[in-house]
């Protein structure tokens, strides 16, 4: 699919789409919850559908109905191959899940994830006691449980995501376990997963992110739960009006814990004006300057960032591109040489990239199978001197589903 972008002015308001790192993490909670759990306000997303059909493989009674999904634990996995999609999030978490039961079940996906490495999968399996192989240090997956926990290290630098499967399995096993974590990257998230295992009944603790302390035994219960605005969708939006015009965005929480939520952050040194009003969210352009950021926590907000930088004088700086290796793309490259169509200039010194702002041209660019690469370039083509098109606009779809539609509303209606 092509996508044409003209200049647009952000004006008007719009609701933020349901987060899809909260739904898949309560998916995958309320798949081990005694009773029912009701999931409303849910991301629709390929990742969240994702997550929906794994769990129907591991032994859960799935229903939608309007906005709600109810989820009930029924019987033990059929066995099927559990199916990420193109979903790095749902193959780290449902790993641990899947090696709590004494049964040999295989991961698999689709997409970039079949380049992506699994090592720390692998090893988090392993050092939790349980048993896993891949296809060298790629997907398929084969591992058995049961997990045993314990006392065991891993390695957080590349992803925080294995030890958020370990906090959501561990829990249920009958001895206590002791995770000591070195170089943990996008702390936030573990928030995000703390939050949600506390909201169905269990709770872990931790010394710094350093140590996490989980006591067996315990047990989710099945509630209401609901999904709260996406702060990776929404950055999107928070640069589209800095660069642009105003807009105020509802249905998302400004006092999440969620780590995208340090887009306010960025636009505000960058020079934009960030109100709170009746809960909603309102960003308007001022005159924008070059600005330095620290996204080793967040490194999904990279692009919005990227299309951010271009529309400001000077040479921006951000910190973290370490991170941006084994995304849907490898995202530096990707930004650097999309962004280079532009006529933007993309350099990194070490682990920190630097762009100039400058006039945006007109040009044919790609999503490369990325749906935050797509979804930057139309953000920077809202200032372009001509039509941006993208190919491969489909992309987005893997997050934001409706992207195109709320663009349309937000910037040309």
């Amino acid at each position: 699919m092509k996508k044409l972008i003209k200049q647009g002015t952000a004006k008007g308001q719009i609701a933020i789409p349901p987060s899809k790192s909260y739904m898949q993490r309560a998916m995958a909670i309320a798949s081990l919850a005694k009773g029912k759990s009701i999931i409303s306000n849910p991301s629709l997303s390929k990742d969240g559908l994702a997550s929906m059909d794994i769990i129907r493989n591991l032994g859960c009674k799935v229903e939608q109905i309007n906005n709600e999904i109810t989820i009930e634990k029924l019987g033990v996995p059929t066995g099927l191959p559990l199916d990420a999609g193109e979903s790095g999030t749902s193959l780290r978490l449902f790993a641990s899940i899947a090696a709590l039961y004494d049964q040999q079940l295989v991961l698999t996906g689709s997409g970039s994830l079949k380049t992506r490495p699994m090592h720390m999968i692998i090893e988090g399996i392993v050092n939790a006691g349980g048993w896993a192989e891949g296809n060298g240090d790629y997907i398929p997956i084969k591992l058995k449980g049961p997990i045993k926990g314990g006392r065991f290290k891993i390695d957080g630098s590349e992803t925080s995501q294995v030890l958020t499967g370990l906090l959501i399995a561990l829990p249920l096993i009958s001895g206590d376990s002791q995770i000591e974590v070195s170089n943990l990257s996008s702390k936030p998230y573990i928030d995000i997963t703390i939050d949600i295992l506390n909201s169905f009944g269990v709770e872990v603790s931790h010394q710094d992110y350093k140590i996490f302390n989980i006591q067996g035994s315990q047990n989710y219960t099945g509630r209401s739960y609901e999904i709260e605005g996406d702060w990776s969708g929404a950055s999107f939006h928070v640069v589209g009006a800095a660069i642009s015009g105003k807009a105020t965005l509802s249905r998302i929480n400004p006092e999440s814990v969620q780590a995208d939520i340090a887009i306010l952050d960025a636009v505000k040194r960058a020079g934009a004006t960030v109100l709170i009003e009746n809960g909603n969210v309102v960003i308007e352009k001022n005159e924008l300057h070059a600005f330095n950021f620290d996204a080793m926590d967040c490194p999904d907000l990279f692009p919005p960032i990227a299309a951010l930088a271009a529309n400001c004088k000077g040479i921006s700086r951000i910190n973290g591109v370490e991170r941006l290796t084994h995304k849907e793309s490898d995202r530096y490259t990707t930004i650097k040489e999309e962004f280079s169509k532009l006529g933007i200039k993309v350099w990194k010194e070490q682990n920190t990239m630097l762009i100039e702002g400058g006039p945006i041209r007109g040009a044919i660019v790609h999503g490369r199978h990325d749906h935050r690469i797509a979804m930057c370039l139309a953000i920077a083509g809202l200032n372009a001197t001509g039509p941006i098109e993208i190919d491969n606009a489909e992309c987005v779809a893997k997050s934001y589903p409706h992207f195109y539609k709320d663009f349309e509303k937000l910037y040309y209606s």
